[in-house]
């Protein structure tokens, strides 16, 4: 499995792949399990489709390593008229962001500065913005601008972060953003990381996931926890209801087109669900990136690919 996760890690990087699955009849016919469509309204449709059966959503403009600053503004533009469609149809959702996407790579400066305006406006509306968390070079500099923009006044409770389980140095970035009073979604993460910073094996990521888990419910902030692992959720659940932890103070997080017959089994049972709805033209790298995290997906996707 490990191999299989680094080859679908390498091809993610594979611009001349990528160029052509990206524009190709047979990247559309691949992605549409996995991908919501390439436009805003493609991902408007699927969040109310999933608010219908109680289900709320992240949605997220595909995209990452923007090359200039006005790609970072037009990248961010997507993201400020998801912002007032989803006021203006009332929709349980809210936006998930990758500093990459804003500029980081350019000026870190430049990426505060579009986050910041992001929040801002979240906030005027009601919404929420996560800030993605991407490959470990880039953690520090992350929670450094979410922390900064996070403490800014008014902005409370209007911006999150993402963790990733299988860094060892999770568990020391959750205490001192449970300190800030920042949401926090955990997930087991989705780079290929070397035993010099991460947890090389699975057992290891998923003991890490659940401590971190219980560090989170016994919060007062409300957090999410990204997982298909139904161990995993048996453990959450089990650790909630012996500690009265009210299922309403958190939520599980799935991906879309991943396990919907669990995410309607959480709804039947109390629990909050919200689907991370990805959209756009650049879909190549997170679609690899889910096929390397979860060997299943492969097998599921040839299948279908087959019978379509």
């Amino acid at each position: 499995m490990p191999i299989l996760r680094s080859g679908f890690i390498a091809l993610s990087h594979n611009r001349p792949l990528r160029r052509f699955f990206e524009h190709s009849t047979l990247g559309t016919r691949l992605n549409k399990r996995f991908i919501a469509g390439m436009k805003i309204g493609d991902a408007l449709r699927v969040a109310e489709a999933v608010n219908s059966q109680g289900i709320a959503a992240t949605l997220d403009s595909l995209g990452e390593s923007v090359t200039s600053a006005n790609e970072a503004h037009r990248a961010a533009e997507v993201y400020h008229q998801l912002l007032d469609f989803i006021a203006q149809r009332h929709l349980n959702a809210n936006i998930s962001v990758k500093l990459t996407q804003m500029g980081l790579e350019q000026s870190p400066e430049l990426a505060e500065s579009i986050a910041g305006d992001l929040v801002q406006h979240a906030r005027s509306t009601g919404s929420f913005v996560r800030i993605d968390m991407e490959d470990s070079s880039l953690t520090q500099v992350t929670l450094d601008i979410v922390r900064r923009v996070h403490a800014r006044a008014g902005m409370r409770g209007a911006l999150g972060i993402v963790i990733q389980a299988y860094l060892y140095r999770s568990q020391s970035d959750v205490e001192q953003l449970l300190a800030d009073g920042i949401r926090i979604r955990l997930c087991k993460g989705a780079y290929d990381e070397s035993a010099e910073v991460a947890f090389p094996r699975k057992a290891e990521v998923d003991t890490n996931f659940l401590a971190l888990s219980k560090l989170l419910l016994d919060s007062p902030v409300y957090h999410a926890l990204a997982t298909h692992d139904e161990r995993i959720i048996a453990a959450v659940k089990a650790y909630a209801a012996a500690h009265n932890i009210d299922r309403s103070h958190f939520e599980f997080q799935m991906l879309y087109g991943v396990r919907r017959d669990l995410q309607r089994k959480l709804i039947a049972e109390g629990y909050n669900v919200r689907v991370y709805v990805p959209f756009g033209t650049e879909w190549y790298p997170y679609f690899m990136r889910r096929l390397a995290e979860r060997p299943a997906n492969v097998i599921f996707l040839a299948r279908n690919f087959f019978r379509s």
